[in-house]
């Protein structure tokens, strides 16, 4: 089984950055982090690496209800969307499959996992992101 779910867009790596960005604000998420890899690798390594950005996505309601009832559940916030240039118009976006996750205790019937605004296929993002 995959760890992650992913769609390669026929896009610039910032277009892309902002869909993921508006795509995630549609399911009431919001990015409060962003990790420049590449940034990162050339400030700290001296390497050069392709463009690739770790987003932090967090919808507080889910959170919050997540940590009532489960309190180690913040080992796994935020959310991480990956998005990476493959070539000049060609970016994937990805993110990590809640089915693979460990599995957070339910409580009547329902838990974290029912929350996280997956459909019956685990698909993470709204249709929009394509355009």
């Amino acid at each position: 089984m995959a760890y992650y779910f992913a769609t390669t867009l026929p896009v610039a790596f910032e277009e892309a950055v902002q869909r993921a960005t508006d795509a995630l604000k549609a399911e009431g998420f919001g990015v409060i982090t962003q990790i420049d890899v590449r940034a990162t690798f050339k400030d700290k390594l001296g390497v050069d690496f392709r463009d690739h950005r770790i987003l932090g996505a967090c919808n507080p309601a889910m959170a919050h209800e997540a940590l009532q009832l489960e309190d180690k559940v913040g080992a796994m916030l935020p959310c991480h969307v990956v998005v990476q240039a493959l070539g000049p118009r060609r970016t994937e976006v990805a993110a990590n499959s809640t089915r693979s996750r460990a599995r957070i205790p339910r409580q009547g019937g329902r838990g974290f996992h029912a929350k996280v605004g997956t459909d019956s296929t685990g698909s993470w993002a709204p249709s929009d992101l394509r355009g």
